[in-house]
C-alpha cells in the first residue's frame, strides 16, 4: 500500500470534530456514571459465624437487614392472638326440647282419652279386672275402636326401658306439669354446653370466637359463665323440673332418659383455628433491622457474629443488578442531557465560551479526575472514622480539593468556561454525595470563588492569596449549612471549619503541582509558563539578541506597547506582552535581511529580484513557528507567531515589482503573508504595535502630533485592509489603542534639545519628512488595501481620523 493510499485511509477512519465531542460526552457520561451510582463501598467479603474481619466494614448505603428470630417471634405471637373457634350448632337441643315435649303431649292425650271412659261404664265384670282394663273392655263392647297406644320409644328415637316409660307415663298425667315441664327444658337446653366445663376453662384465654352454624354468624364471647357444661346443665334442668327435694324414682328415670339424648352444642373446631393460625402467622411481614449509611458492620481483627454476618448477606443482596443498571441508564442519560443542554447555552450565548476539542478533552480529564478524588476520599474519610471515631466522617469531605478544577480551567481558558464548569461539577458532587443538596452549594459558592481569585495570577503565590479568599468563604458555607440543617452546634462545627480552612490551601497546592503537568500534556500556555517564558535570559531570545539584537530591541519595544494597549481594552497584558518578546524569532535564521539588522549602505535586497526578496520576509513567519515548536513555547505563543503579519501585502516589494514588469501583471497574493488574519484580540495588538514600532523609528521629528498622525495612518490601514475582521477588537478597542500608543511612544521618543543644524541637513530632514508616510524597505508593514476604492478609503479614514484624541 502506497504512503497516499495509506493517508487516504487514515482519513477515511478519522472522526469528524462534531463526532469527537458527541464521543467525549458520552466517555465523560459513562466514566461520572460507574464513579457515581455506587455510593461508596466495595461488595463486602463472605463470612461466617466466628471468622476473623481482615478489614473494617462500615455500611455504603441505607439497607434493611432481616431478624428471623424475631420473625419467628411475632409470628408466633400473631399465632396465639387468634381466638380459639367453637362451632355452636343450637339445633339439636332444640330438637330434644320438642321431642320431649312431643312426647309428653301424646302421652297425655292418650291419658285424657282413657279417661274419658267413666268407671260406670266400664265396670269390671269380674274383680280381678283393673281399671283400665275395664275401660278398655268398655270401649270395645261400645263399638268404638281403639287408637294406638303412644311409644314414647320411637318419638324420642331411643330404647327405653320399661321403668323409664312408665315414669313419662306417669309425669304425662300431671297436666300442670307437662307445659312446666316443656318450657324447662327448653329453656335448659337453649345454652351453649360443652362437653366438659372443666377442659373448656383450663383453655380459656380471655375470649372464644363463636361460630353459629345455624346463621353462619361469628360472635367474640368473653364471659365464660355463659357456657356451661353438660353435666351443669343436667342438674340445673333436674332442679328445676323436680327441685332438690322428693327426687322421686321416676324423676331418677326421666332424667336418665334426658342424660341420654341431652349432647353439648359447643364444640372447639381445632382445624379452623389451625387454618387461622397459620393465616396469621403467613401474614406477619419479616422484621427489618434498619442499617444506616456509615454504620460500621464490623472492625478489622473482630470475631464475626452471626448478627454480623446477616448484616453482610443483606448489603451483598441489597445490589440488585437490574435496579441498578436502570439508576445507571438513568444517571448517564441525565448527565449527557446536562452536559448537552448547559454546552450548548453557554456557546449560543456567552460570547467568550468557544471551546475547542483540545479544551474540551482538557475539561473531561478534570472532571474525572476530581471525581475519582472524590471517590477515593469517601473511602479514606471512613477508614479514618474507624481510627478516630469521635470525627464524624462527613467532617473530612471538607479536606477535598473541590474547587481546584474550577482554578485550573480559570487559569487555562477563562472565566466565562470556568462557571460552566463549577455549575456542572456543583449539581453532579452532589449526586456523588447521596444527592445532597449542601454539597452542591459548598462546591458552586467556593469553585465560583477560587476561580475569582486566580484570574491573571502571574506568580504561584497568588495561588495561595486565593486559598485564603476561598478558606474565608468555605468557611461561612459551613456555618450556613449547618444552620440551614437545624443540626446543634457541637464540637463537629468545630472539626468541618478547620477542614474547610485547610482544603482550600489544599486546593492551592493542587493547583500548583497539576499546572505543569497540564501545560505538557495539553499543551497549554498558562500565565505561569508565560512568567518563565518572560525571562529575556531563555535560550531563543539570548540568541536572537546575538544574532539579530536590532529585531530584539523592537520586540522589546513593542512587547511595552501592547502590555500598556492590552490593560486598556481588557486583554491579557502578560500574553501580548510575551508573544511580542518572540513574534520575530524567525528572523534568526536571515537576520541581515531585515532593516533593522543591517549595517548601512549594506543592502542584500538590492541584488534579490522582488519576489525573492518578498519570499525571505514572508518565511521569517514560518522558521518562527518552527523555532517555537522546537523549543515547546505553546500553542497560544505560536498561534500568534503564525497571525501576527495576518494576510498583509508588503507593499514596497509588490510595487516594485509592478515597475519592473512593463504589462504589470503581478500575483499581488505572492506578496501577501500566507495568513491567518488574527485570531485574538493579543495578536491584533502585536500586529498593530509591529507596525507602529517600525514607522516610529522613521519619524526624524517624532512630536506628539506627528505619533498620532502616524499611529492614525497606520491603523485605518491595517482596519482597511481588513485584518481585524477576525478578531474580537472594536472600534472603542481601537480607540483606546490608539491613546495607548501615542501615550507610550511619545515618552519614547520625548523631545529633546534642538541644536542648530547645517543647511544639507535641513534638506535631508525635509526629504525624511516626506518619506514618513512611505513604508520602510526592507520592512513587513502594513499593506495597502486589496482592491482599493478611494471613495470608500477615504470615507473610512475620515470615519476613523480621530483615533487616539481624548
Amino acid at each position: 500500500m502506497t504512503p497516499k493510499h495509506k493517508q487516504i485511509q487514515k482519513k477515511r477512519f478519522a472522526l469528524t470534530p462534531s463526532a469527537t465531542k458527541r464521543l467525549l460526552l458520552v466517555v465523560l457520561a459513562a466514566l461520572l456514571t460507574i464513579i457515581i451510582i455506587p455510593k461508596g463501598g466495595f461488595v463486602p467479603d463472605y463470612y461466617k459465624p466466628g471468622d476473623i474481619a481482615s478489614r473494617d466494614i462500615k455500611t455504603p448505603r441505607d439497607f434493611l437487614v432481616p431478624e428471623p428470630e424475631l420473625t419467628e417471634k411475632k409470628k408466633q405471637d400473631a399465632a396465639q392472638a387468634v381466638i380459639p373457634i367453637y362451632d355452636y350448632d343450637p339445633r339439636p337441643s332444640k330438637a330434644v326440647a320438642q321431642k320431649f315435649s312431643d312426647v309428653l303431649s301424646q302421652l297425655n292425650a292418650e291419658l285424657h282419652r282413657h279417661d274419658d271412659v267413666t268407671v260406670e261404664e266400664a265396670s269390671p265384670a269380674s274383680p280381678d279386672k283393673t281399671t283400665s282394663e275395664a275401660a278398655a273392655e268398655a270401649i270395645v263392647e261400645a263399638g268404638v275402636k281403639p287408637l294406638p297406644a303412644v311409644n314414647p320409644s320411637a318419638i324420642l328415637d331411643l330404647q327405653l326401658t320399661e321403668a323409664q316409660t312408665k315414669s313419662l307415663r306417669l309425669l304425662a298425667r300431671d297436666d300442670v306439669l307437662v307445659p312446666k315441664f316443656s318450657r324447662d327444658i327448653r329453656h335448659g337446653l337453649n345454652r351453649k354446653i360443652v362437653g366438659n366445663l372443666e377442659l373448656f376453662q383450663n383453655n380459656w384465654h380471655g375470649s372464644i370466637l363463636i361460630r353459629d352454624l345455624a346463621n353462619d354468624k361469628e360472635t367474640i364471647v368473653e364471659d365464660k359463665q355463659s357456657v356451661l357444661g353438660l353435666n351443669e346443665v343436667l342438674r340445673d334442668l333436674r332442679q328445676q323440673l323436680f327441685g332438690d327435694q322428693n327426687v322421686t324414682a321416676e324423676a331418677v328415670e326421666v332424667m336418665a332418659v334426658l342424660q341420654k339424648m341431652v349432647r353439648p352444642n359447643l364444640t372447639f373446631n381445632q382445624s379452623e383455628t389451625e387454618v387461622r393460625k397459620r393465616a396469621a402467622a403467613e401474614s406477619v411481614l419479616p422484621v427489618l433491622l434498619q442499617v444506616k449509611r456509615g454504620e460500621m458492620i464490623v472492625r478489622e481483627g473482630e470475631r464475626v457474629t452471626a448478627e454480623q454476618v446477616r448484616k453482610l448477606q443483606a448489603l451483598q443482596s441489597s445490589v440488585d443488578g437490574f435496579k441498578m443498571a436502570r439508576n445507571a441508564a438513568g444517571l448517564m442519560l441525565g448527565i449527557m442531557l446536562l452536559f448537552y443542554v448547559l454546552h450548548r447555552f453557554a456557546k449560543m450565548n456567552i460570547r467568550k465560551y468557544h471551546p475547542q476539542q483540545r479544551d474540551l478533552l482538557f475539561l473531561v480529564s478534570v472532571f474525572v479526575g476530581l471525581f475519582v478524588i472524590a471517590k477515593v476520599g469517601i473511602f479514606i474519610s471512613m477508614a479514618l472514622q474507624s481510627a478516630f471515631p469521635y470525627i464524624d466522617s462527613a467532617c473530612y469531605y471538607y479536606l477535598l480539593p473541590f474547587a481546584a478544577g474550577a482554578m485550573l480551567v480559570r487559569i487555562v481558558l477563562n472565566s466565562e468556561v470556568a462557571y460552566v464548569f463549577s455549575t456542572l461539577l456543583a449539581l453532579l458532587m452532589g449526586m456523588l454525595f447521596g444527592n445532597n443538596l449542601y454539597i452542591s452549594l459548598y462546591v458552586l459558592v467556593g469553585s465560583v470563588t477560587a476561580a475569582h481569585w486566580v484570574r491573571h495570577s502571574q506568580a504561584r503565590s497568588n495561588l495561595y492569596r486565593a486559598g485564603w479568599y476561598l478558606a474565608l468563604v468555605n468557611m461561612a458555607m459551613v456555618l450556613a449549612i449547618y444552620a440551614l440543617s437545624d443540626n446543634p452546634f457541637n464540637e463537629q462545627v468545630l472539626y468541618r471549619l478547620g477542614f474547610a480552612f485547610v482544603g482550600a490551601f489544599g486546593c492551592a497546592m493542587v493547583v500548583n503541582g497539576t499546572i505543569p503537568l497540564v501545560e505538557s500534556l495539553f499543551k497549554y500556555t498558562t500565565d505561569f509558563k508565560l512568567m518563565e517564558l518572560a525571562n529575556m535570559n531563555t535560550p531563543i531570545l539570548r540568541e536572537l539578541m546575538i544574532q539579530a539584537p536590532g529585531t530584539y530591541h523592537h520586540s522589546i519595544v513593542v512587547g511595552n506597547l501592547v502590555e500598556n494597549a492590552a490593560e486598556a481594552i481588557g486583554a491579557n497584558p502578560l500574553l501580548a506582552r510575551v508573544a511580542a518578546y518572540y513574534h520575530d524569532i524567525g528572523k534568526i535564521k536571515k537576520p541581515l535581511y531585515f532593516a533593522e539588522n543591517m549595517h548601512p549602505p549594506e543592502n542584500r535586497h538590492d541584488k534579490l529580484a522582488p519576489s525573492m526578496s518578498a519570499l525571505i520576509l514572508i518565511s521569517h513567519v514560518k522558521d518562527g513557528v518552527e523555532l517555537a515548536k522546537e523549543h515547546k513555547l505553546g500553542h497560544d505563543l505560536i498561534e500568534i507567531i503564525r497571525q501576527h503579519h495576518g494576510t498583509a501585502l508588503i507593499k514596497f516589494f509588490y510595487d516594485k515589482a509592478q515597475q519592473r514588469e512593463k504589462d504589470g501583471q503581478v500575483n499581488e497574493q505572492d506578496y501577501r503573508y500566507p495568513g491567518p488574519k488574527p485570531q485574538t484580540r493579543e495578536a491584533a495588538l502585536i500586529m498593530l504595535a509591529d507596525a507602529v514600532e517600525a514607522a516610529g523609528r522613521t519619524l526624524m521629528d517624532p512630536t506628539p502630533a506627528r505619533i498620532q498622525g502616524m499611529v492614525q495612518k497606520i491603523i485605518n490601514k491595517i482596519f482597511i485592509d481588513g485584518q481585524l475582521d477576525e478578531c474580537e477588537l472594536t472600534l472603542k478597542d481601537l480607540h483606546e489603542i490608539a491613546k495607548s500608543f501615542n501615550r507610550m511612544l511619545s515618552g519614547i521618543f520625548h523631545q529633546r534639545i534642538e541644536y542648530p543644524e547645517p543647511a544639507y541637513k535641513e534638506r535631508e530632514k525635509d526629504k525624511e519628512i516626506k518619506r514618513i508616510n512611505n513604508d520602510d524597505l526592507h520592512r513587513e508593514s502594513a499593506a495597502e488595501p486589496r482592491h482599493p476604492d478611494n471613495n470608500v478609503q477615504n470615507g473610512s479614514q475620515d470615519d476613523l481620523k480621530r483615533l487616539g484624541m481624548s
